[in-house]
């Protein structure tokens, strides 16, 4: 087969989505697929509304047999105020009822990529197979959709639609940016629909996506690239002796963790002698946040930003317990890392997170942003170590059992033939 996919970000970016994609691209690479990624030059996610974010140089790569083509994204002027704003609007335009063709025109500026999209537009290279991710970079999507339909190809959407932890799928404030009536008229003009967990399934299937056209695959992890970290190895780089509890996600207050510094604060403050660790991308509202910590409180918080694979398995290995505590995750594939060394987890009562992580029983799920709640489930995990333990071997079962990447690549390369032929 001959595959191209769209993705806004593609590898070296890290992150949940991106090793998603690239894991999928680089097995389909490994089995004799063509595969072709178009993605942008972002590398941090700041780099869609900001000039100042990393971005990969290279136009043009091969990684792991999947030919990249990067292309930049353009920004108007202030585009920290600007791209925000642009959203919004978006939004804003959605709840008036705009017409569809409107809201896709407008989308084409938030990011702006006129370089990706004029490839798309005039290319004369052939495929039997469009895939496209991340429904909140709508732009790129309906882009590919459009290349697809041109050219009468099966199209593939993986959403990764952070469904948000109001008191219904998709209506708190995070999750207004991925449900959007434009966006779902993507999802339902796909070809096939691949959901992260059976609750978002279910949502779009409630609107307007034909259920015969969603499978629920959700995501997973490869145990031999993962296992093998060191613990005594990571203690001894950043010279900590105490039980860590571990923070593997972008530093944002959607992704819970101001909330985390929050319920060790408590735990601090009544003697408990345990470590935060926390490693992923630090968005702004979290650096103005730490930036305002008294100095005590920042010096017990080791904030390592993104790391690299055996950094991260050191640490892994060296936790007590992992925290994600996110309102905006469409599946969590740190719980299944984490779950690969036995730890326990600790995730929010998000929408779809019950899906991945069974409260009580291979990990615990409190109420997004209580960090009172967050400090008594930290409390119980690291004094009740049998408790503990047992939640970690139940989530080592389930990674075995559900998800590795063996068992998701068998359903999607088994998809992806089953549309090519019948296309």
């Amino acid at each position: 087969m001959r595959i191209l996919h769209v993705a806004p970000r593609y590898w070296p970016a890290l992150g949940g989505a991106e090793s998603h994609i690239a894991e999928l691209s680089q097995r389909l690479a490994a089995e004799g697929h063509t595969v072709t990624v178009v993605t942008t030059a972002a590398q941090s996610l700041d780099a869609f509304w900001s000039r100042r974010g990393q971005t990969v140089s290279s136009a043009a790569a091969k990684h792991e047999g999947v030919r990249i083509l990067r292309f930049p994204v353009r920004h108007f002027p202030m585009p920290g105020i600007v791209f925000p704003a642009g959203r919004l609007l978006i939004w804003f335009f959605s709840r008036i009822h705009v017409p569809v063709s409107w809201l896709h025109r407008l989308a084409k500026f938030a990011p702006w990529t006129p370089q990706l999209r004029a490839w798309l537009t005039n290319t004369g290279e052939e495929f039997d197979l469009v895939g496209a991710f991340s429904i909140v970079f709508e732009g790129l999507c309906h882009d590919a959709l459009r290349y697809a339909g041109q050219h009468r190809l099966p199209f593939v959407l993986t959403p990764f639609t952070h469904l948000g932890a109001g008191p219904s799928p998709g209506s708190d404030r995070p999750s207004r940016v991925y449900t959007m009536r434009h966006q779902l008229d993507i999802a339902q003009r796909s070809a096939a629909l691949v959901a992260m967990t059976p609750t978002e399934r279910s949502y779009y299937a409630a609107h307007g996506v034909d259920s015969e056209h969603i499978h629920v695959v959700g995501s997973g992890v490869t145990p031999s690239r993962l296992l093998g970290g060191d613990e005594q190895a990571f203690r001894r780089q950043f010279g900590i002796e105490t039980p860590i509890v571990a923070y593997l996600n972008a530093l944002a207050y959607d992704k819970g963790a101001m909330t985390t510094i929050e319920a060790l604060r408590r735990l601090w403050d009544q003697g408990h002698d345990v470590s935060l660790v926390m490693a992923g991308s630090l968005m702004a509202d979290v650096r103005r946040y730490l930036a305002d910590l008294p100095q005590a409180v920042r010096e017990r918080v080791t904030v390592l930003g993104p790391i690299d694979e055996p950094t991260k398995r050191n640490l892994l290995a060296a936790s007590s317990l992992l925290v994600n505590p996110s309102r905006i995750d469409s599946f969590g594939i740190v719980f299944l890392e984490a779950w690969l060394y036995r730890k326990p987890v600790i995730g929010a009562t998000a929408w779809g997170m019950a899906d991945v992580v069974s409260d009580g029983k291979d990990g615990l799920l409190v109420p997004f942003g209580d960090a009172e709640a967050l400090a008594a489930a930290i409390k119980r995990l690291l004094h009740d170590r049998d408790f503990a333990t047992r939640l970690g071997a139940a989530g080592e079962t389930k990674v075995y059992a559900q998800h590795t990447w063996e068992r998701k690549y068998a359903i999607l390369s088994q998809l992806y033939s089953d549309l090519v032929e019948s296309s």
